[in-house]
């Protein structure tokens, strides 16, 4: 994985010219009375540094599931073309050579339109297309970027060539060639920015993606890259980076501020630790923060070395939120120094599409509206996720019912094929819906809305007995005389949705009454209680097979089969196969919740 140096220098090049701004401040004022001259007014130069993160392919305000405008509750709008707008505006109230643009990964999945070039008519074809994201962030003006964890889900080829086709950098100092140990790809950006009647200011951006791609996509980056901790890594480019003569260090991290992990221990880093970076490693002033999909406007978190206080912002996913840094700086002693960071978002619903960028990608929309409305089935009763956290929903049972058989047939001749195939899925969705009658492509890529891939692991009844109470942990403690509030009822310790499982082929109770870990009731298979010793092939996700969510014995586990077909490609084919989407062919009721045995609903 070597490093592109030539175009990292190239793009590391960049310069601006801005104005500097004359007021008095402390030093000079100080220097003057001592010298009894008169005090001439320092230096000052205002920075703006602009950023979005987990952009996940939304180019417009366009829900291509839904076959509409998006729209929710809050008035949220999303796509960077709406971006592009508050970014225009912007650089035009502050000058364009006074702002610096930069993102925090998570940009090439996550919509129709991202699949769409990477599977259906490829970037890395032979004379393919130019990347949607690309054509559109070039068009932006984007500075730099930080890798994210999802940059990776289609394997390194399509990373590569969308980082070709990028007219910015994709920084990533925490992503090293696992035989060299050495940058797989430029781990800072620098921009000087000229000032007139000053020196100029440097300004360093140090990218920090996350070390739970080790993990996420195993397949594609095992033996191939390694991902260190980000506070190791911050810690060894931020000195280097001043000792350039960097004036600012912005850090742009693909990695959440709320010191967590949803892999527990199985890696020796924390996966959400911008807020630790902020507090452990002297010598940043802004951290642009992403990965977790909240928003934060603004938050100080002091450094334990220097005690200055170093100011975060994640803007909201999907591009609803620009990020707003605004660095003062000031000239005394011969240097420039940093004198304040305040941070704030913009929201893109106070905007329209920029015409620029809607023009310039619509025959790409275009193209994919087209593919998401292809006809593939009929299906006999509208099928909803809308109930599908706490009561077994048919709809996630189509989902099972396709990995059971996908894996049936890949095991078919090997010794395994004579072992009974359970499957797992989440309720990914609360509004996913399958409507009676003709059954389309975005109808069943919004039942299943990640790009993962299938694999076989070889499991024991006293394991899948574990995973199951692991993942019964999702709901709240409830007692058995207490009112039942479905909206309350789940999420406990804020789990997501996507990490409560189904398990399909077995049939057992959740006592919602009981704590967690004590949970699964009545187990069994075939009609007898489960058998501790007894081997399954569990059909699941490459997400949870590799360590997601942190479910019990199943990255361990061995592996049987994997594939790198999307599931929901899976369930089109399935579905397109059959012709007729019904209910009796897929749907059986496995579990439902109780409480003291008594049934919930």
């Amino acid at each position: 994985m070597p490093l592109n140096r030539r175009k990292f220098l190239k793009k590391s090049a960049v310069t601006g010219a801005g104005v500097a701004i004359a007021s008095t401040v402390g030093a000079p004022a100080a220097q003057a009375a001592a010298t009894g001259k008169p005090a001439r007014p320092a230096k000052r130069y205002a920075l703006t540094v602009l950023g979005t993160t987990d952009l996940h392919g939304h180019v417009f305000n366009w829900d291509y599931f839904k076959d509409a405008e998006y729209s929710d509750a809050k008035g949220n709008a999303q796509g960077l073309a709406r971006i592009s707008t508050l970014v225009n505006k912007i650089r035009k109230e502050r000058g364009r050579e006074n702002t610096l643009l930069l993102d925090a990964g998570d940009t090439i999945q996550g919509t129709p339109l991202t699949y769409y070039y990477a599977k259906v008519d490829p970037i890395t074809a032979k004379g393919g297309p130019v990347h949607p994201m690309a054509q559109a962030m070039n068009a932006i003006g984007y500075d730099a970027v930080a890798l994210g964890n999802h940059e990776f889900n289609y394997g390194i080829e399509t990373l590569r060539k969308f980082e070709e086709q990028c007219d910015f950098p994709l920084l990533g100092a925490n992503a090293l060639d696992a035989k060299t140990l050495k940058p797989a790809f430029p781990p800072y950006f620098m921009k000087t920015f000229r000032v007139k009647g000053a020196p100029p200011v440097k300004v360093a951006v140090l990218g920090l993606t996350n070390p739970g791609i080790a993990i996420w996509d195993k397949a594609y980056v095992q033996g191939k890259l390694t991902f260190p901790g980000l506070e190791e890594q911050a810690a060894k480019w931020v000195p280097k980076l001043r000792s350039m003569g960097a004036d600012v260090v912005v850090v742009s991290a693909h990695s959440g501020s709320s010191g967590t992990s949803s892999y527990g221990d199985q890696l020796p880093y924390v996966e959400n630790s911008a807020a630790l970076v902020a507090q452990r490693v002297p010598g940043i002033d802004a951290i642009l923060v992403g990965h977790a999909h909240v928003e934060i406007p603004e938050l100080k978190v002091v450094n334990d070395e220097t005690g200055k206080a170093v100011v975060l912002s994640e803007p909201l996913a999907y591009a609803e939120r620009l990020s707003l840094f605004d660095i003062e700086l000031v000239f005394a002693r011969g240097r420039w120094s940093v004198e304040s960071v305040a941070a704030s978002v913009l929201n893109s619903n106070t905007v329209a599409d920029d015409p620029r960028i809607t023009k310039l990608l619509s025959d790409e929309h275009a193209k994919v509206v087209e593919y998401v409305n292809q006809v593939v089935g009929t299906a006999t009763d509208t099928l909803t996720t809308v109930e599908a956290r706490y009561k077994d929903a048919p709809i996630i049972d189509l989902i099972t019912k396709v990995q059971e058989d996908v894996v049936k047939a890949a095991l078919a001749g090997t010794p395994y094929a004579s072992l009974p195939v359970i499957a797992q899925a989440s309720p990914f969705s609360r509004t996913s819906e399958i409507p009676a009658g003709e059954v389309t492509i975005r109808d069943l890529s919004s039942l299943y809305v990640y790009d993962n891939t299938l694999v076989a692991k070889l499991m024991t009844g006293a394991q899948v007995r574990a995973y199951l109470e692991y993942s019964a942990e999702y709901f709240v403690q409830t007692a058995a005389d207490a009112a039942v509030d479905v909206a309350k009822l789940t999420n406990a310790g804020g789990r997501p949705d996507y990490n409560y499982d189904y398990v399909s082929g077995l049939s057992y109770d959740i006592d919602v009454a009981q704590p967690a870990g004590s949970r699964i009731r009545n187990l069994t298979y075939g009609g007898a209680a489960l058998d501790d010793a007894r081997q399954f092939v569990l059909a699941v996700n490459n997400y949870r097979a590799n360590g997601g969510g942190a479910f019990p014995h199943v990255a361990s586990a061995q592996e049987l089969w994997a594939e790198s077909t999307e599931i929901r490609t899976r369930i089109a084919e399935w579905v397109t196969a059959k012709g007729v989407l019904d209910p009796r062919d897929f749907a059986s009721v496995d579990w439902k919740l109780t409480r003291d045995g008594t049934p919930v609903f």
